[in-house]
């Protein structure tokens, strides 16, 4: 099911850094299969006759271990330890014989249920503060990701910040240089939208050859949020922003002070302010108390811990915009300012490394998502891309925000590949990978291609129902 091309050799850096990635989903993946191991085996959770199967109840079944045995979530079989966000409880035989838990015996701010396990996973990087966290998306309902799974990506730790003293400097080619504390920003009047953020490098060890086995290693760095905050313009329109101006540089205030060139022009679109995510406060390790947030750019540029915004008449050449974040081609020859983050889509149930238990009825689902606006159509493939078929799109359909599609399977038990593309309303259709190897190649440099992979995932459906990642063009 691999493709016949052959591929140059990744570098030593490059190969260390997969390597490391391919471990740290294997602990992810044994952790999993140690906290269900001790679980009584279900029978019949998917019912014949036609009914319809939830996703909950696949995932609760899936087979992650060796050797094929199915997993099911035992009644009664609570944790040894509450997974991070939950409290243990006693788990009684029968809850209507006695009187559950006092209420906001949690402390007043809530839990998850002790039996919802699903957390990130972190790329093992030399140290933590420069890594990156993985979100589970295999496990996720509708389109929102909860603030707690939000994946992570941070270059010098994630600092503790008082808002109290918190302040945002706008200086350069203005008329007014201005200060303003997070209590002048948030007198402004606010806007909320739901939009994705995705790391520019989610999916980059998947380039050369199907390398992680799981939705949350191949695509996990991209997550959906409401966002709250002050629209840049807004700003902007305050301090008077002079002729010739075209750019700016946003600065955080973390240990690696982390900057990134912005178009002027975005700044005025729908740039925005955020201070605010899923109806509270940012998290600190999504920027508290304050954030750049530019839909459909690549993740990098989303400042967090935002302090300082600077207009100019050019971008500034920094570092996370020479050495790191440009596309290296072959020849030596690199694109730079690749902002925008284009239309993709990935099948999350069923995707890798699950199993299903039999032939029957499935309904297929996943994720489609686009930098340039709304997601307009969604086709899945079951043969490998021979033909393909156009799935519902669940709304509601906003821009540059993750969607939901669904699609009906009869599954017959032969093998099959399965595969989704998504077109936006630009016009544009996600390629396949191949097609991007193609037009940019692996070994235009050091690292070769990294960044801004959105070609069509596929997943192999054997016949004993295992689901495994693989690279397959029809």
């Amino acid at each position: 099911m691999s493709s016949d091309r052959v591929w140059p050799e990744y570098d030593e850096r490059t190969q260390a850094m997969v390597d490391a990635m391919v471990e740290a989903e294997e602990r992810a993946l044994a952790a999993r299969k140690a906290e269900l191991e001790d679980c009584e085996c279900k029978e019949g959770m998917f019912p014949s006759g036609g009914r319809t199967a939830t996703r909950r109840s696949f995932l609760a079944t899936s087979a992650a271990v060796a050797g094929g045995t199915t997993l099911g979530l035992a009644a009664g079989g609570a944790h040894a330890a509450a997974p991070p966000g939950a409290i243990e409880f006693p788990v009684p035989d029968d809850p209507t014989k006695i009187q559950g838990r006092l209420t906001n015996d949690d402390g007043g701010y809530g839990t998850r249920s002790q039996f919802e396990s699903e957390v990130r996973w972190r790329f093992p990087t030399a140290t933590k503060e420069s890594s990156w966290t993985m979100t589970p998306l295999e496990s996720g309902h509708g389109i929102i990701t909860p603030s707690g799974l939000h994946f992570e990506r941070h270059h010098g730790g994630i600092p503790n910040i008082d808002p109290a003293r918190h302040a945002l400097i706008i200086h350069g080619m203005v008329d007014r240089p201005m200060k303003y504390t997070m209590a002048d920003l948030m007198r402004f009047p606010s806007v909320s939208r739901f939009h994705f953020i995705e790391c520019s490098g989610n999916g980059l060890t998947e380039w050369k050859e199907p390398t992680l086995k799981t939705v949350q290693g191949t695509h996990g760095l991209t997550s959906t949020s409401e966002w709250t905050g002050v629209p840049l313009s807004t700003i902007l329109a305050e301090v008077g922003v002079q002729d010739g101006a075209a750019w700016v540089l946003a600065e955080g205030a973390d240990a690696a002070v982390m900057t990134r060139s912005v178009p002027l022009d975005k700044c005025w679109g729908d740039a925005m302010l955020a201070y605010a995510q899923n109806g509270e406060a940012l998290r600190p390790e999504q920027g508290h108390p304050l954030r750049l947030l530019l839909p459909g750019f690549e993740g990098n540029t989303h400042i967090k811990w935002l302090r300082r915004i600077e207009v100019s008449d050019a971008p500034f050449m920094s570092r996370e915009e020479t050495s790191k974040y440009t596309d290296l081609l072959d020849g030596g020859k690199a694109r730079q300012f690749s902002f925008t983050m284009e239309a993709k889509s990935v099948i999350t149930f069923p995707s890798g490394e699950m199993k299903l238990p039999g032939a029957g009825f499935y309904e297929i689902t996943g994720l489609a998502w686009s930098g340039r606006g709304r997601v307009k159509r969604v086709e899945v493939s079951v043969d490998g891309g021979r033909s393909w078929r156009v799935a519902s799109l669940e709304g509601p359909i906003m821009p540059v925000c993750h969607t939901r599609f669904r699609i009906p399977w009869q599954w017959d038990g032969s093998p099959a590949i399965l595969q989704s593309r998504c077109q936006d309303e630009t016009g544009y259709v996600q390629p396949t990978i191949k097609q991007l190897v193609e037009a940019r190649g692996l070994d235009g440099g050091k690292w070769g291609s990294v960044y801004h992979l959105n070609g069509i995932q596929s997943w192999g459906v054997a016949s004993d129902g295992s689901v495994s990642n693989v690279h397959h063009y029809g």
